[in-house]
């Protein structure tokens, strides 16, 4: 009989038969095939059979194990055999996971954010090296182990490791988060204000309290939600804060008119002035030069507002402080003179930068192109459009939505911004719905969660890439694509069916403030389902050029065919969606993938399988969802042309990016022909992205060539100059 046993981790420890017999005793009763008193008869042939086959006196675990499998293998017990079988995987599997984690932990604890590690820069938001963000990094990283080991199916969380799929967020799983949310500050401004938790605002009674309360809406909001933060009426819902401001104003200066000459004009300022109404400020008759100053004071406070509040985007933090909260906006379509002069002023600030003149990242700005109201020479907000383009020139945002697009205009209902199409920054799209109440409503609802299916391997491995066939098996890519897409399903069920079964308890600010649609009929202690049922269930895709390249070996930027497969593919996964929505009553959808840090991932994961196939896995990244690669030359209408049948087969999501040389506020004609092209191509959202460079010594933003700064004639040396674009692969 063996005294000793030596472990995984290499210690000799006391050799105890009854461990193997409880093992056995566990596998019989899961599958009730015999009790406990059978193990210890079995157990003695696995001592007898390791004491003749083991020439060692020492055997390791595996090896007693590996003889436990053989003997229950021979026995009459099958079902027990796999459960053993089965269970022994599991947890080896665990096993795996923990030491996975630890060698994570290692590396977030001694790398650098700026080192070549996945798990330090998954998240563009989180400064990786502070010790809060490190702190986050390692909750977050267990939280994935927890999630995958516990949580997932078996064969999910293996789809996921080995690259078959990404599910986004994961650490995020066990927290039964929701993604994001289109949040309307006219349900939290206006009913008495809101509480964070913290304590209670009230409804707020200027612009500057508007513009910082939006601020602290979207921080709140971040902490109980794992995605992104957007606000569809922007210039709606700042707008009552500028006609307060203003009846606060012609007041002020009705008093100091009145004390300056002596007389007695009436004090009394009605709630129905607003900013701009001429008509009743005539009939006033109050002096001109007072309704003047009021109007100055109110510009001035509107734009010292809008200043505050990009400042506040790109300064304030959440989660435990080591996170800026991933904000979007989108404004330009209130034709009232208070939502004009936001929408005015919005542009002012992000054009003039933050405090040493940087470009700000934050608000994702997104100006809404309508025809009718801001499109057309003699739209009431056409000046504002002329502006916006020019401010993005300058500053890469705003990007564009439009609201015309046919899938977007079906919806449209004139004067009721719920009805207007909004996007998150990142491209969410979340408009349509099967139940009717929240169909074509953009507020109070978000994406509850996204799964990316790599679409990439699928064309590898049914292509004609490997040269293991002259001509691409289409029946086999679609067999698999349709697995992938069943299996992404189930995913998404299942962590609705998490998410569903949380209470509004969980979070106080999203469901207790009523932010979210339909929450305000809630109880504290109610569960969620009825109400995040109004949110998508989004599945992704990646790399459609290199799958296509995998297939036929072109893609849909260099080859017609090859564009009608690159939609067939598109059109067949739209169709799937929509097939869950029938089928589950639940808001399916299909996302063009923003690609975060899986275009790399994917990448590096088929090249250690595939070696490095040419147009496929040759470099470092996937391309972005159904983008033309950025690294194939086409002109810009041209790519707009390839690009827009796309954003109508992407109901979760989409955008389409167009590179610019040089600088293009010295040649507006141009960028406005480009974003006109998108209107009249029914692009969704897209946006124009061109190179941005800072001196921080003098805070000259613009085109710096080469090493010397054009304004203040300084030689890039110690301080570098500072290069920013949108990255047009995530």
């Amino acid at each position: 009989m063996f005294k000793k046993i030596k472990k995984r981790d290499g210690k000799i420890v006391n050799f105890n038969p009854e461990k193997i017999t409880e093992a056995i005793a566990k596998a019989g009763a899961a599958t009730e095939e015999f009790k406990a008193d059978r193990a210890k008869t079995l157990t003695d042939k696995v001592l007898k059979k390791a004491e003749t086959d083991l020439t060692t006196r020492t055997p390791s675990v595996e090896q007693i194990q590996d003889i436990v499998e053989e003997v229950l293998m021979e026995s009459s017990f099958k079902r027990t055999a796999r459960e053993y079988i089965r269970f022994r995987q599991e947890r080896s599997r665990v096993r795996e996971a923990k030491s996975d984690l630890m060698n994570i932990y290692k590396t977030i604890s001694h790398a650098d954010a700026s080192e070549d590690s996945d798990v330090k820069r998954s998240n563009a938001n989180v400064d990786g090296n502070s010790a809060m963000g490190k702190m986050l990094q390692f909750g977050a990283e267990g939280s994935k182990v927890f999630a995958k080991t516990l949580l997932l199916r078996p064969d999910i969380a293996a789809a996921h490791d080995n690259g078959d799929i990404h599910i986004h967020d994961l650490d995020f799983y066990a927290t039964g988060t929701l993604t994001c949310c289109q949040s309307d500050p006219f349900v939290l401004f206006e009913n008495g204000g809101f509480n964070t938790g913290h304590g209670h605002l009230r409804t707020p009674n200027s612009i500057g309290s508007y513009g910082a309360l939006a601020a602290i809406l979207l921080q709140a909001n971040q902490n109980e939600q794992h995605g992104g933060q957007s606000i569809p009426n922007f210039d709606y819902a700042m707008a009552p804060g500028v006609d307060k401001s203003f009846r606060k104003a012609l007041k002020r200066n009705l008093q100091k008119y009145n004390k300056f000459t002596g007389k007695k004009l009436d004090l009394e300022v009605k709630d129905t002035y607003k900013f701009g109404d001429d008509e009743k400020l005539k009939k006033s008759k109050w002096p001109k030069e007072v309704i003047e100053s009021s109007n100055e004071d109110v510009e001035r406070e509107t734009l010292q507002a809008m200043e505050g509040f990009i400042h506040n985007l790109n300064t304030m933090h959440s989660r435990a402080g080591a996170q800026v909260p991933f904000t979007s906006i989108n404004f330009g379509t209130d034709t009232s003179p208070a939502g004009r002069l936001v929408s005015k002023y919005l542009l002012e600030a992000t054009e003039n930068g933050l405090g040493k003149g940087e470009t700000p990242i934050f608000p994702i700005s997104i100006f809404k192109v309508k025809s009718g109201v801001n499109y057309e020479p003699g739209d009431p907000n056409y000046d504002l459009f002329k502006k916006s383009m020019e401010v993005s020139a300058k500053r890469l945002f705003p990007n564009f939505c439009f609201i015309d697009a046919p899938y977007n205009l079906k919806y449209y209902k004139k004067g009721d911004y719920r009805t207007e199409i909004a996007t998150m920054g990142c491209r969410t799209r979340v408009f349509a719905s099967v139940f009717p109440e929240s169909d074509g409503i953009v507020t109070g609802r978000g994406n509850l969660s996204f799964t990316t299916i790599n679409l990439v391997r699928i064309g590898i491995k049914h292509g004609i890439c490997l040269k293991e066939r002259k001509e691409a098996d289409w029946d086999g890519f679609y067999k698999e694509l349709d697995e992938k897409m069943d299996l992404v399903k189930d995913e998404l069920l299942e962590r609705f069916e998490f998410q569903a079964n949380q209470h509004v308890r969980n979070f106080p600010f999203l469901m207790g403030q009523g932010n979210w649609f339909g929450s305000e009929k809630l109880g504290w202690n109610d569960t969620l389902r009825d109400v995040i049922k109004h949110g998508t269930l989004s599945i992704g895709f990646i790399g459609l050029a290199e799958t296509l390249v995998a297939m036929v070996g072109k893609h849909h930027g260099e080859d017609e065919d090859a564009r009608e497969l690159g939609l067939d593919i598109i059109t067949h996964m739209r169709e799937k969606c929509d097939e869950y929505c029938k089928k589950y009553h639940l808001n399916f959808s299909l996302l063009a993938t923003p690609a975060e840090g899986i275009a790399g991932r994917f990448t590096k994961i088929d090249r250690k399988e595939y070696g490095k196939i040419k147009g496929v896995t040759d470099r470092d990244f996937y391309t972005n969802s159904f983008h033309v690669p950025v690294y194939y030359p086409i002109s810009a209408f041209d790519k707009i042309d390839i690009e827009a049948p796309y954003h109508n087969l992407c109901n979760a999501g989409h955008i389409t990016y167009i590179e610019l040389d040089g600088d293009p506020s010295q040649n507006l004609p141009a960028f406005e022909a480009v974003i006109r092209k998108m209107h009249d191509a029914n692009i969704g959202y897209g946006s124009v992205n061109h190179p941005v460079d800072r001196d921080p010594v003098c805070g000259f933003s613009g085109i710096i060539k080469g090493e010397r700064c054009p304004h203040c004639g300084r030689l890039e040396g110690e301080v570098s100059f500072e290069r920013l674009g949108q990255n047009c692969n995530c």
